[in-house]
């Protein structure tokens, strides 16, 4: 029972360590684009 725990903490810190990793260096920008819409205002 303890080798399946620590083979299950190893994993987790692996997977984290990958999920940072991707976060630095993934590009994660969005995609961004201008947007122009007519707005009506109603001033009474």
């Amino acid at each position: 029972m303890g080798r399946l725990i620590k083979a299950v903490l190893v994993l987790a810190v692996v997977s984290f360590v990958a999920l940072v990793g991707y976060a630095y260096l993934a590009d994660l920008t969005p995609v961004t684009s201008e947007v122009k819409l007519p707005v009506t205002l109603h001033a009474d």
